[in-house]
């Protein structure tokens, strides 16, 4: 049996671009004891993976040349040495990008099933997004970092997205006065009437600190209690300076800097003036939170009341340009590419 993959070509110096990559036919391996092989229905793309294409420091070891891109997945097992699974369940697990993939389920939390389908009023997709890692990370952001009061302000960048969405609901729900920004009107328009965030600031008609500081006046006129950014730059520049003293900052990402740019906080004298706390985090580092967040998260996506967009792109082979184009704001919604 033979499948596809993805492989890191070459480390990227600035933006990443399809050459990066090389699609492979292999064989696939045999499954020994106590492994699984899994189709792969469903492959997740998310910004960290720019940041894992690097040859440098940071909180997880970079792709090798020639190995294949790290990821999430979704599928199912067609073939078990394992006890405590059978061919059908329906799985997620850390498949990277290809077709197929053996993995030693021995090994916790490698290999984890999910709802069985049809009977589960969660979509399988949904594991890579809303009741999986991102809906996680918004998830342990906001009750664990932010940990919002009823009545604060709290702002999120990339608001459309597969994370920033989710936890815009989420603050909601905890009766915050919830701001995001957004690339678009479009996205922006999503974010206020199908997600019901308060207000949505479209930041590409606001490019400098001037108009963007102003956006965010009107739209959070009492200031900013928590923030949970997913791009700095420019935006955590101006969210900073509207920071109520003892604001929390959760900071997930800096998508801004992902292919080298400076990320330099321009008035650091803010964190010590407003007492703020600006605390990074890494949702793989909070393994003994995950269940009671996909408990709530499940529940919320199956009652309607947590809603999530998706951008799907077709076949393996899509997986590159869906990835650069993600990294320049072009999804919408959680990035997933399709295998079946």
């Amino acid at each position: 049996m033979k499948h596809q993959r993805i492989v890191l070509a070459a480390r990227p110096t600035a933006e990443a671009a399809p050459e990066h990559f090389r699609l492979e036919t292999v064989a696939t391996p045999d499954v020994q004891d106590g492994h699984v092989l899994v189709k792969v229905h469903y492959l997740s793309l998310d910004p960290y993976m720019r940041m894992r294409m690097n040859d440098g420091k940071s909180y997880a070891a970079p792709v090798a040349i020639g190995e294949v891109m790290v990821g999430g997945t979704v599928g199912e097992v067609v073939a078990s040495e394992h006890e405590g699974f059978v061919p059908g369940d329906r799985v997620v697990c850390m498949g990277g990008w290809q077709e197929m993939v053996v993995l030693d389920a021995s090994v916790p939390g490698a290999v984890r099933k999910v709802d069985a389908a049809p009977a589960s009023a969660v979509p399988l997709s949904a594991y890579l997004g809303a009741v999986g890692m991102p809906g996680v990370t918004a998830w342990v952001g906001l009750n664990h970092i932010i940990e919002p009061k009823a009545g604060e302000t709290v702002v999120v960048s990339a608001a459309s997205g597969a994370v920033g969405s989710v936890l815009g609901q989420l603050a909601k729900a905890q009766g915050c006065r919830v701001v995001g920004l957004a690339g678009g009107a479009k996205k922006c328009d999503y974010v206020v009437r199908e997600l019901g965030f308060d207000a949505c600031i479209d930041y590409r008609q606001h490019p400098d600190f001037k108009s963007l500081a102003a956006a965010l006046d009107e739209a959070a006129p009492q200031g900013v209690d928590g923030n949970f950014e997913n791009v700095g730059g420019l935006i955590l520049d101006v969210v900073l300076s509207r920071m109520n003293a003892f604001g929390r900052v959760a900071l997930c990402g800096l998508i801004a800097g992902y292919d080298g740019q400076s990320l330099a906080i321009n008035n650091a004298r803010l964190l010590l003036t407003q007492r703020l706390k600006l605390q990074g985090f890494i949702v793989s580092e909070h393994m003994a939170l995950w269940p009671a967040a996909l408990k709530e998260l499940g529940s919320g996506v199956a009652s309607g009341h947590i809603k999530y967009r998706e951008s799907v792109a077709q076949g393996l082979a899509a997986a590159p340009e869906a990835f650069i184009g993600l990294l320049k704001g072009r999804n919408f919604g959680k990035q997933l590419v399709k295998l079946l």
